[in-house]
């Protein structure tokens, strides 16, 4: 199935309050949340042999690059809010 008709409601919601473009981002930081959410409770029960109580090599470096991810889209939401801020005040 596509995001568009999984997330439907979600994607109607969001693009409503924050418009098309910030609203699918923020349909996205949730997808990466779901996503980092479910990698952590994997990584609970994959620990790494050579560092207990640390998820598994494989997982840390799913969970870093998510994380990353999500910072990227927070980043161009808060640019996209940055130039609507500006394009309102220069009315």
């Amino acid at each position: 199935m596509s995001v568009f008709y999984d997330r439907r409601e979600d994607l109607e919601r969001y693009e409503f309050m924050m418009g098309v473009s910030r609203g699918r981002l923020a349909v996205t930081l949730d997808l990466l949340t779901d996503a980092l959410t479910f990698v952590g409770q994997h990584g609970v029960y994959c620990q790494s042999a050579r560092q207990p109580g640390k998820p598994a090599m494989d997982i840390q470096i799913i969970m870093k690059n998510i994380e990353g991810a999500k910072d990227l889209v927070q980043s161009v939401m808060q640019e996209l809010e940055r130039a609507r801020n500006e394009k309102l005040s220069a009315e």
